[in-house]
């Protein structure tokens, strides 16, 4: 990864930091490389239990880096040598695979969203299975001011979460909204003060639980958004016979019952 991220990693929960302040954070693509990078590492490790994504400085990211705006007026590319019209990555190109990545990450993914989430960094955050937002947080989707239309994986994520009416006003207009207005939408978990500090604290709770239980969680939750209630119902029954009687559903229950903190595997 370049300066542009900056990782750390502790006892299974990886703090995944945008570190461009000076641009509060904007997606430019030396940043779209680092992000994309970061999540490719963490997908490759079994201890990762869970991740959080937040922002340096004064914003958790402004989108689309200007520059790169002002360039496909000259009809350069939006990403210098990426053809965005190319499923590179599973059912995304490169621009959608910086988002997407995220939900298909196999632990939970919690945003911790701070001054503005536009464009871009909206859709990157609504990747995430959780968002954390500090009372103060702008939010917009802000694409259709500039001449475009929201394209990383924002039209898929947010009919999940807002009744369809409000994300078309939203994307219609691309006006900035509160982070009130985002917890009544539903692109909020929830509001705090201090966004990492909660995000953290909910992601070490999160570790404490079997990892096999929480990847198999998720597994069924990103399969409900998509599948029929049969596939549904007989993915929960797949899940469960693989967890139950294993090494981590054993030690789940034994430590519950010895009121000891579990030792988990790591296949």
């Amino acid at each position: 990864m370049s300066d542009r991220v900056r990782l750390s990693i502790d006892d299974g929960v990886a703090h995944v930091r945008l570190n461009r302040p000076d641009k509060m954070n904007a997606l430019d693509p030396a940043m779209f490389e680092a992000i994309v990078d970061a999540g490719t590492q963490l997908r490759s490790r079994n201890d990762i239990r869970v991740a959080v994504l937040s922002g340096e400085g004064r914003a958790f990211c402004a989108g689309l880096d200007l520059d790169r705006l002002l360039a496909t007026v000259k009809h350069e590319p939006l990403l210098p040598s990426v053809d965005l019209t190319r499923r590179t990555h599973g059912i995304a190109n490169y621009a959608q695979h910086l988002v997407w990545l995220w939900r298909e990450l196999p632990v939970p993914v919690i945003a911790a969203v701070h001054g503005v989430a536009f464009g871009g960094g909206l859709q990157l955050a609504l990747g995430a299975d959780l968002r954390y937002l500090a009372p103060d947080t702008k939010l917009a989707v802000i694409e259709t001011k500039w001449g475009l239309v929201p394209d990383m994986c924002g039209t898929q994520l947010m009919r999940h979460l807002a009744r369809e009416d409000v994300v078309r006003e939203l994307t219609y207009t691309g006006r900035i909204f509160s982070a009130d207005e985002a917890l009544t939408y539903g692109f909020a978990t929830r509001l705090a003060d201090d966004p990492v500090a909660a995000a953290l604290a909910t992601a070490r709770d999160i570790a404490g639980r079997s990892p096999d239980a929480i990847r198999a969680a998720k597994r069924l939750l990103n399969l409900s958004a998509t599948c029929d209630a049969a596939s549904g119902l007989a993915a929960e029954t797949a899940e469960q016979a693989g967890l139950l009687g294993s090494v981590n559903h054993r030690e789940a229950v034994r430590s519950n019952l010895e009121r000891r903190a579990p030792r988990w595997s790591f296949a």
